[in-house]
């Protein structure tokens, strides 16, 4: 991968990795259409960590507070509504992290095709477009168990390709009635441990790799997707209960007669 491609790919990753539009499909009309080769395990480390370092410096005094009232939860048994938010991030990772497990070898063998990126973009984008009309008032404190529940299992969801991780959380919290502000932010806040462990997986993949890694490349390309992350999640937190999610589902609509067009085109 030379630099050039490897910039244009992180921008792209920093732009679409938190707004509900899919990352995967972004990443792989550049390599169809262009003829790019697969962008390799290392470029994918570098991005995830890039965008890992742009949510946990936008959300950085969240998570001190959460982290603290998540300390004292467990040695003082002092409850507040920081420490519920933080144990409900927990409990919303474990579907992921569990599913994860038991079928990531099946996704990677079957569901990693461009009809089934297409056909999940646009199903989850339409129900992107749905789900606002349910989006009430609620907020991450109004959070109980079974809705924490329902919002993980929907994250995992996200383990097929096309379905966006942060477009499928925040429709399932606004099916719930949370507002689009609370339900993207909660989604935002379960992206750290998602991200974090994802990271984490493909650095100890790549470990065990003997390809040569061009370093200047690699650590260009965290920093442009850290930048552009965090960029778009402050313009995504201010604009999201201004502009609704029916321009994210359109755009998928979009994306994914994209996707269909080039997979064709490639048969």
């Amino acid at each position: 991968m030379d630099l050039i491609q490897a910039l244009i790919l992180a921008i792209v990753q920093g732009l679409t990795e938190f707004l509900p539009v899919s990352s995967s499909g972004h990443l792989v009309l550049p390599a169809a259409l262009l003829g790019w080769k697969d962008q390799g395990l290392a470029f994918d480390v570098a991005v995830h960590f890039g965008s890992l370092l742009a949510v946990v410096v936008y959300f950085r005094r969240d998570i001190l507070s959460l982290f603290a009232a998540w300390c004292a939860s467990l040695a003082k048994r002092e409850a507040s509504d920081d420490s519920r938010l933080a144990w409900w991030v927990v409990v919303g990772t474990l579907p992921a992290i569990v599913l994860g497990f038991l079928f990531d070898d099946f996704i990677e063998a079957h569901l990693r095709t461009a009809w089934v990126l297409g056909t999940t973009t646009l199903v989850f984008g339409l129900l992107l477009a749905f789900a606002q009309r349910f989006a009430a008032d609620k907020s991450c404190r109004d959070l109980t168990l079974m809705m924490v529940l329902i919002i993980g299992f929907a994250q995992a969801l996200a383990l097929i390709p096309g379905t966006s991780r942060s477009g499928i959380t925040i429709t399932a919290a606004a099916f719930l009635g949370l507002s689009l502000f609370e339900a993207s932010r909660f989604s935002l806040l379960l992206s750290i441990p998602v991200i974090s462990g994802a990271a984490l997986l493909k650095s100890l993949d790549l470990f065990g790799a003997e390809a040569a890694i061009d370093w200047m490349v690699l650590v260009s390309a965290m920093a442009l997707s850290g930048i552009t992350a965090f960029l778009c999640i402050g313009w995504f937190m201010r604009w999201v209960e201004r502009i609704g999610l029916v321009p994210f589902a359109l755009y998928r609509v979009v994306l994914a007669m994209a996707i269909f067009a080039t997979a064709y085109w490639q048969v």
